[in-house]
């Protein structure tokens, strides 16, 4: 797992339009405890790459009482879906943003969850990585 320092100006800079719009006049804290917090029913306990030099990665999610490793080959947004759904969160992916940056790549997705609309961001050092924390922290969000 890559632990990168956060700074929240650069990833608020990176968001897309609609986003830094809807999250005008916020403090970079305010930010990151609206649309970084990673508090929920779901976490992410381990990334890692599960390949050698592939783009093989392994995920350990936390959820209520019990603990699911995914892997995938490829796409991390249609495993992490498969995943959830397969937990009973029916997850839409209304929107994907993501830019390389400085500090790695920044991600920023709007969930659907039961009619339930959400955004979450995340920078991480691997265009997976983040697209997964972005992920979980806008399905928290939703819930």
């Amino acid at each position: 797992m890559t632990i990168l320092t956060l700074d929240i100006r650069t990833l608020i800079a990176a968001a897309p339009n609609g986003l830094r719009a809807e999250c005008a006049g916020l403090t970079p804290a305010e930010f990151y405890d609206r649309y970084c917090e990673h508090t929920g029913p779901i976490r992410l306990s381990d990334w890692s790459l599960a390949g050698n030099g592939s783009s093989e990665y392994a995920a350990t999610l936390e959820f209520a009482g019990h603990v699911r490793t995914v892997g995938t080959t490829g796409s991390p947004v249609a495993a992490m879906t498969s995943a959830l759904y397969d937990e009973g969160y029916t997850v839409e992916i209304l929107r994907f943003h993501q830019r390389r940056t400085e500090d790695g790549t920044a991600t920023f997705v709007q969930c659907e969850v039961n009619g339930r609309r959400g955004w979450g961001a995340a920078l991480a050092g691997d265009g997976a990585e983040s697209t997964v924390r972005a992920m979980i922290a806008g399905v928290n969000r939703t819930l």
